[in-house]
């Protein structure tokens, strides 16, 4: 089983991550490959995190969602990019078709309470915020006069100036993009009212379309950073892009508020915090140079 479960993960790397920073030992990268081992770490450190579980079987689902209510999130235990994760799932019937679609990309699946909050990724190092993005599923804004298909069309070709391809996807309309629209009492005819916001896709991810927005580090209070800086610490890590979801936003303090780790990257993506839609574009090249000179001896081991 160990042999295979290396064979899968040198695909996934291979096929999912080559553009995928690479600035930890195999030790980290190890210790935060599964979604598992990453709750076992949260909950050793008293890492705020969510209640949840892994499970093989369905019905194991079942009755932590009768216990525990919804939403929930149902996600494989080995994934990227939000890969085989749905969310916010808020009925069984949502759940049993996410598990199946999730184990399609991996036989353990996660189940956890789903926090309606903020979603961020926070890319840190051992003593610094590096670059704070919020991510959002795509959408629109109507303006009482265009169709969903029309206001589709002129944010792509803002997106299209702005060229944040192939890191940030541009919206699709999709049948997925449809049957979230169905589901919403709407189509692509739809006019939505004025500063109606219409949101395309139930998952936040770039490949959908997914929004970026960088936040500004001065509006985040020292709590919050040195709350993160911990967290790499804790893994001994160099670097690790953080998935973090705060009820009220990253501006308040995370002690004030309902804060869970979702999960943390060893091997981020830092090219979307180059290409934020809304905010200001960062320049961490200094810090990104500094990681660039580390001697990880087993680097391009995997």
């Amino acid at each position: 089983m160990r042999k295979l479960n290396s064979l899968i993960y040198t695909w996934i790397s291979n096929r999912y991550m080559h553009d995928c920073s690479n600035y930890n030992t195999l030790a980290v990268r190890k210790s935060c490959r599964s979604k598992v081992l990453c709750r076992q770490h949260f909950e050793k450190h008293d890492f705020p995190h969510a209640a949840g579980m892994s499970f093989v079987w369905p019905w194991q689902a079942h009755r932590f969602a009768r216990r525990h209510g919804f939403p929930v999130v149902i996600k494989p235990n080995v994934s990227g990019y939000s890969r085989g994760s749905y969310f916010p799932i808020t009925s069984m019937r949502e759940m049993y078709k996410a598990i199946f679609w999730a184990k399609v990309w991996w036989p353990t699946t996660i189940i956890e309470k789903y926090l309606l909050g903020a979603n961020y990724r926070v890319l840190v190092d051992r003593k610094n915020l590096i670059s704070v993005i919020r991510r959002y599923p795509p959408y629109v804004i109507g303006n009482g006069q265009h169709t969903v298909a029309e206001l589709i069309d002129e944010e792509n070709r803002i997106r299209d100036k702005m060229q944040p391809a192939p890191t940030v996807y541009p919206i699709s309309k999709s049948c997925k993009v449809q049957m979230h629209l169905r589901s919403q009492g709407l189509d692509f005819s739809s006019i939505p009212d004025e500063g109606q916001h219409v949101q395309l896709f139930h998952r936040v991810a770039l490949a959908t379309g997914g929004i970026v927005e960088t936040i500004d580090h001065t509006r985040i209070p020292e709590i919050n950073k040195q709350f993160f800086t911990e967290v790499v610490q804790s893994f001994d890590a160099n670097v690790l892009g953080i998935d973090v979801i705060l009820e009220r936003g990253m501006e308040e303090p995370y002690t004030d508020q309902e804060c869970i780790l979702v999960e943390v990257n060893s091997r981020p993506y830092i090219k979307m915090h180059h290409y934020p839609r809304y905010g200001k574009k960062q320049d961490f090249r200094k810090a990104l140079a500094q990681l660039d000179a580390l001697d990880i001896a087993d680097q391009d081991i995997f």
